[in-house]
């Protein structure tokens, strides 16, 4: 029996991460860049005001307020133009004069400073000085956030609404990134119906094609859910054929036992190499993987139990997916929480067993209650893994973790 280690190794030594595409920025949220985008223009590209006020020159306003001055604090100017934002035309400001400026609008020359309103009387013809500012004051410069030829957005950052953002402002509308890698979701099984149809006696719903399109999705993936795929292998061996060409990992799931696993490893047998083997996890311990096709793409098969299958994919599938989309670490963030009531686990296999993750409002720690009771006793119950906010890892070694006892635990997709 191989270890969760020895497999993990040998799947992720397969990831290949697709070949970088430039996109529109509006399509890279979410993507890993995959260029270091040098800026060419200033940004801002022009002094601008930072606030609604009068654009002024500080030595003329800097007494303002103060009694002591020989003036009394009294500074009254007038006010000679008005600047909106998206101005154009230059301005020029006069010594002890000042301009009526709108946030974003471009400074007058000689201006090093912006008055805020609420300093001042509001004066339109004449302003009223209530309070100094000092050189500076209210501006933004050119070039305050971004020089010419500064790196706007790294390679190897995940671009998010604040990098498109930046993208944006530098005047970038495509951008090179690490594209989503295409997964193929099948499934197999003479049981199964679509969710469009009625079930007959002995028929269930394929719930694993669209279970595991949903953790595909999840974890970054552009998904092609083919559905269910009927057991002769001539049929098998086409579809499977078809999607290798369009995707960078094929998942087949009810493929490694009973007669449908037959089928279907006659079937591809002709693409490839593919090893049916028992790995010392549980659920989900009878799992296949191999390379199939000329590209040699990464295929998985997954137990029919829905929930063996969701976590083999997990498991196993997951960080493949991470990688392909070149993050460097593919894992779920993994916690220490302590345990709420007796947890069992099989021994010699490591144990990913449903659980729900919460956390003490006074202490801050990590508590964890195991779902679905047993090992074995309902480990196909789908309604649990639906409550599960966290994976709890217990590792091979162990049989139970004692009420009180500290145990790792893997984050899943937060909800809500």
């Amino acid at each position: 029996m191989r270890s969760v280690e020895e497999q993990l190794a040998r799947v992720q030594a397969a990831a290949v991460a697709p070949r970088p595409v430039r996109v529109a920025i509006a399509e890279a949220q979410g993507l890993m860049c995959a260029e270091e985008v040098v800026t060419e223009r200033p940004l801002p590209g022009f002094d601008q005001a930072a606030i609604d006020g009068y654009a002024v020159r500080s030595v003329d306003v800097l007494w303002a307020g103060d009694t002591a001055s020989e003036s009394g604090g009294a500074v009254s100017l007038p006010v000679v133009a008005s600047i909106s934002a998206g101005a154009r035309s230059p301005s020029r400001l006069q010594p002890r004069q000042a301009v009526r400026v709108q946030t974003g609008a471009p400074m007058p020359t000689l201006a090093d400073a912006v008055l805020p309103l609420r300093w001042t009387d509001g004066g339109e013809a004449r302003v009223r000085v209530l309070r100094g500012v000092r050189s500076g004051a209210y501006v933004r410069r050119t070039g305050d956030d971004v020089q010419p030829g500064d790196v706007a957005v790294r390679a190897g950052t995940i671009i998010g609404a604040a990098q498109v953002g930046l993208l944006a402002a530098v005047g970038r509308d495509r951008v090179l990134v690490h594209p989503r890698p295409r997964v193929s979701v099948l499934c197999v099984g003479g049981e199964l119906v679509d969710v469009n149809r009625t079930p007959g006696n002995g028929q269930v719903y394929d719930v694993n094609s669209y279970a595991l399109a949903a953790a595909a999705r999840d974890a970054g993936a552009e998904v092609n859910r083919v559905g269910i795929v009927e057991n002769d292998p001539v049929k098998m061996r086409e579809v499977v054929e078809g999607q290798l060409s369009r995707a960078e990992i094929v998942v087949i799931a009810g493929a490694v036992g009973g007669a449908a696993a037959e089928s279907v490893r006659e079937a591809l047998s002709e693409l490839g190499e593919m090893e049916v083997s028992r790995i010392a996890m549980h659920p989900g311990s009878v799992q296949g993987f191999g390379q199939l096709g000329r590209d040699g793409v990464p295929t998985f098969l997954l137990p029919a139990n829905p929930v063996s299958a969701l976590v083999v994919f997990e498991v196993m599938v997951r960080p493949l997916i991470r990688l392909s989309l070149g993050k460097r670490q593919p894992a779920r963030r993994v916690v220490q929480a302590r345990a709420l009531a007796p947890i069992t686990s099989m021994p010699g296999r490591t144990g990913y067993l449903r659980g729900q993750l919460m956390r003490d409002s006074d202490t801050g720690e990590y508590l964890v209650q195991a779902l679905g009771g047993a090992p074995g006793a309902s480990s196909h119950l789908l309604a649990t893994l639906a409550e599960a906010n966290c994976l709890v890892v217990v590792p091979a070694a162990v049989e139970e973790v004692r009420t009180g006892e500290v145990v790792d635990v893997a984050f899943l997709a937060q909800r809500g």
